[in-house]
């Protein structure tokens, strides 16, 4: 196994049957997010210690269960990786374990800290929070699930996602301090906390995306 990225015959396997999945998802889910995700994995791998293969397989695997109920997306996801045999050829019972609950804890809403520190990588690598990836992604997740709703009613979607996520009183928890997830939430919440900027940021986002 290389040092700094995952075993090429793991990625080449990534790359062909995992990764082309995340086509049939939203635009907030979809490859882009994927391989970001796994990127920032890496970075954090690296940083840590944590094995590189493994890391690279969780991220891969994170979304996966969104062929299902958005609500349960990690349990499947995590499911999926679990009963996938062909990753046994890279890894054993307890490190395919592992993943698997690395996968389930990487929800933003999860009331406790994962259960390992591949867990909180990829829950970390999963939250970009510059704030435009998070205002692009909500509003694109906004259209993309609910298109019966007019605009005013997206707005009000958008802010609320805002308030209930990514405020000060927000549920999201971030697990690896200093990380620049935590000064980008820091810039989010300031904009949240002003109602102009955030109503600016709504409809910057809302119209790229219905006119792209």
């Amino acid at each position: 196994m290389l040092k700094n990225t995952a075993s090429l015959d793991l990625v080449e396997f990534v790359e062909t049957q995992i990764l082309p999945q995340y086509a049939q998802f939203d635009k907030a889910h979809n490859m882009e997010h994927a391989t970001r995700v796994i990127r920032r994995s890496l970075e954090l791998a690296r940083s840590t210690g944590a094995d590189i293969n493994m890391v690279y397989v969780i991220a891969a695997y994170h979304d996966l269960g969104l062929t299902g109920p958005r609500a349960i997306h990690h349990i499947t996801s995590g499911k999926i990786l679990a009963s996938d045999a062909r990753l046994k050829r890279w890894f054993s019972a307890d490190q395919i374990s592992i993943m698997r609950e690395a996968v389930e804890d990487h929800r933003a809403s999860a009331s406790r800290a994962p259960r390992s520190m591949y867990g909180k990588i990829v829950a970390e690598a999963d939250r970009d929070l510059s704030p435009e990836v998070v205002f692009r992604r909500t509003v694109q997740f906004g259209l993309s699930n609910y298109p019966e709703l007019n605009k005013e009613q997206q707005w009000q979607r958008f802010a609320e996602h805002m308030e209930s996520k990514y405020s000060v009183r927000g549920y999201i928890r971030l697990w690896i301090p200093g990380s620049q997830n935590e000064q980008n939430l820091n810039q989010l919440r300031n904009i949240i906390a002003n109602p102009r900027l955030l109503k600016e940021a709504f409809e910057k986002y809302f119209s790229e995306e219905v006119n792209a």
